[in-house]
């Protein structure tokens, strides 16, 4: 939401000054952040929640604890051992 922002250049950034943000979900601090007038985007914010939801409801959220026991993924696992 920067108008410095630009997801085609190499950090992301069109500002030569400014550092590195490497993790993007996290609190950060950018003295050359300007807000950028009208990027929020709440129909692609929706779009991708959407979509997210889909993903987890069709292969779950990565926490399923019952193939842990199933002898299939423990035979997988020694094939990488």
């Amino acid at each position: 939401m920067c108008v410095y922002f630009d997801k085609n250049v190499t950090k992301q950034c069109t500002e030569d000054d400014a550092e590195e943000v490497m993790d993007k979900e996290k609190v950060n601090f950018c003295e050359w952040f300007k807000p950028a007038y009208g990027v929020f985007d709440s129909i692609g914010a929706a779009h991708a929640a959407r979509s997210k939801n889909a993903l987890e409801e069709l292969f779950g959220d990565g926490a399923d604890t019952e193939t842990a026991d199933d002898p299939r993924i423990a035979a997988a696992d020694d094939l990488f051992k």
